[in-house]
């Protein structure tokens, strides 16, 4: 996984599954049952599977991020660094403007 997000509580829009290597359908279709992440695959394989999932539960980390932005502009945590480079106070309240609508818009569109 490269987002922190749990696959079991969304939906998968899309996947595709890629297989590298001389293996059976039979093979396939055990393995898929069985799978497992690999940080660092081991040297000289002579197969090898990618797993390629669009699913809905990356508005998971997308709340955190907004619940994070939110706790952070409130204090006006690091924010004289971007105003001095700059930046209006008032992009910042758009963004969260921006992730709050987007919140809501899930919401109102999982039922």
């Amino acid at each position: 996984m490269m987002a922190a997000c749990d696959p079991r509580h969304g939906r998968y829009l899309t996947v595709a599954a890629m297989f590298r290597g001389r293996m059976s359908m039979k093979e396939v279709d055990e393995q898929m049952l069985n799978t497992a992440v690999c940080d660092i695959p081991p040297r000289g394989l002579k197969m090898s599977a990618t797993f390629v999932g669009n699913s809905t539960a990356i508005q998971e980390l997308f709340k955190r991020i907004s619940e994070q932005f939110t706790a952070m502009f409130r204090r006006k945590a690091f924010l004289h660094w971007y105003t001095g480079e700059g930046m209006d106070e008032m992009e910042f309240t758009e963004v969260g403007f921006g992730l709050f609508l987007t919140t809501i818009f899930s919401v109102i569109t999982k039922k």
